[in-house]
């Protein structure tokens, strides 16, 4: 039995959500220089060089890539011999989220009311997260600071079972042309398809927490993965929206099974700021 401490939890979150908003992944990065080779639009190659360059004065300066810093949302994958002592694990996130924006001076954009759009006092917390209990004595933490304007472009849809794959990729390609520049492109766009309801965006967003370019480890999702990737980029939308074949720096699926009457599916689009971090404890 391993046993964790309340603070040990809070220091390691605190620091992940400041080099999430500083650092972007090197995935990302090798995507955007890989996408600067292949892009046919000089106005997109600019902005493609303008993203990377961007990255990079955030890296070393140690500053915001983007204004908007995101809903702080975590997997928590706890093992079941691993304990939590001196808190519960979702108040040592939460705290951990309030110490790492406050003291990296990252915008607080939580509201307590979604309606009267009361100010959060807490720093950008509630976080969102999810807890999955998994074999071992160790905690991983999977972190990412997810952007508002690429959440709003996200959609999720209850499809008939007829509609089939085809309906599936229709939904997707209409959900991207949708969005258009409004979700900050070149975006990550993340699938769930199935479980219900909730279960697909869930999926979805778990999807986004896979580094760019890891394909499923199912030869059939893979190949819709890559299916789905050229006909995003044949969309024309391109970086920021101006034109170009770079529309998506990648297409995640995650997959389960289903009520025989169902076939739920969920987009969640992920701006060119795919901002994730994960730790061990």
């Amino acid at each position: 039995m391993k046993a964790i401490t309340y603070q040990e939890i809070v220091e390691k979150v605190a620091q992940m959500c400041q080099e999430a908003n500083f650092e972007l992944g090197g995935d990302v990065m090798s995507a955007f220089r890989s996408a600067l080779k292949t892009e046919t639009s000089e106005t997109g190659k600019d902005i493609l060089g303008q993203l990377i360059e961007n990255a990079e004065i955030a890296a070393a300066e140690q500053v915001p890539m983007c204004q908007d810093t995101g809903v702080s949302v975590f997997i928590a994958e706890l093992g079941s011999d691993c304990i939590i002592e001196g808190g519960s694990l979702q108040d040592a996130i939460n705290e951990g989220v309030r110490k790492g924006y406050n003291e990296g001076f990252l915008r607080h954009s939580i509201v307590d009311h979604p309606l009267t759009r009361e100010k959060s006092k807490g720093y950008n917390t509630p976080s969102v997260i999810h807890v999955e209990m998994v074999p071992g004595e160790d905690l991983v933490l999977h972190m990412s600071a997810k952007g508002g304007g690429s959440e709003n472009m996200s959609a999720l849809q209850m499809l008939k079972p007829a509609d089939g794959v085809e309906g599936v990729k229709k939904f997707i390609l209409d959900t991207v042309s949708k969005a258009g520049p409004n979700a900050c492109p070149p975006l990550v766009v993340g699938v769930g398809i199935g479980g219900n309801f909730e279960r697909c965006a869930y999926l979805a967003k778990k999807s986004l927490f896979r580094p760019i370019g890891e394909r499923s480890e199912r030869q059939d999702i893979a190949s819709l993965e890559a299916e789905l990737m050229d006909h995003i980029n044949e969309l024309g939308i391109g970086p920021q929206g101006m034109g170009g074949n770079t529309t998506a720096l990648d297409v995640k699926i995650e997959i389960e099974p289903c009520h025989i009457a169902a076939l739920p599916v969920a987009v969640n689009l992920n701006c060119h700021a795919s901002r994730h971090k994960e730790i061990r404890l």
